[in-house]
């Protein structure tokens, strides 16, 4: 049975999040805190691939702190942040520290149901690709090794998010080809998304504060006026 880690230290939201998974076929994992899931993750034998984590926490660390952790101990795991809070700047917090998506409290329970399947199929389809596929994807000074999820450029490895790494790679396989905003949500986020199309240009923007010289002025991934993006 797939399972979902689930920190949050409201008991009646972290009880309702948990009952609607259960529901909908998940095992669940649930803390108070973060230091709490972290000890939780760390002695499972067999470890959750999706973690729903809430920002604002007490104890040691708070959520961005253990989205940290979490992201160092799996590259595949699949991180939703929930907040309270809406000001932009706190959720990209929450997407440069590891997370893949992010919901703002009061939400849809079904919808949180909905994001956690959408993150479980594409754990599913990486975990598939790792297993049966090993090669190099090359572009000019840059190497994605697909068996390790590593991108480097001219030799040097390049620390990414998990969804910084399925864009880079998304893009290097469609050299010079216009890409959408819409077609990128589809094709990372997953049909089911139902978030902020924003969700795109922040990491985008994180991306190429990685990988180009002057992400003020890319080279390589570019801005299509009016359509999206493309790999140059």
């Amino acid at each position: 049975m797939k399972k979902v880690l689930i920190c949050e230290d409201e008991q009646n939201i972290r009880e309702l999040i948990a009952i609607n998974l259960k529901i909908a076929g998940y095992e669940t994992m649930e803390a108070g805190s973060a230091d709490e899931a972290l000890k939780l993750f760390l002695e499972v034998e067999k470890k959750p691939d999706v973690a729903v984590l809430d920002i604002m926490m007490p104890g040691s660390m708070n959520g961005l702190a253990l989205c940290k952790e979490l992201r160092k101990l799996s590259d595949y795991m699949g991180i939703i942040m929930l907040t309270a809070k809406v000001q932009e700047s706190d959720k990209i917090l929450g997407l440069t520290s590891g997370a893949d998506d992010y919901m703002t409290k009061p939400f849809s329970p079904s919808e949180l149901v909905a994001r956690v399947a959408a993150l479980y199929r594409r754990v599913d389809i990486y975990k598939e690709r790792d297993d049966s596929m090993k090669r190099e994807l090359v572009s000019g000074e840059f190497t994605i090794d697909i068996k390790s999820h590593k991108l480097y450029k001219n030799n040097r490895d390049i620390d990414l998010t998990q969804v910084e790494y399925n864009l880079v790679e998304y893009f290097m396989e469609r050299p010079g080809v216009d890409i959408s905003r819409e077609q990128l949500l589809r094709s990372i986020w997953g049909e089911t998304y139902a978030g902020d199309e924003k969700i795109v240009d922040v990491n985008i923007r994180r991306l190429r504060m990685k990988i180009e010289d002057n992400p003020s002025a890319p080279t390589h991934l570019v801005t299509v006026w009016g359509k999206g993006y493309k790999w140059q």
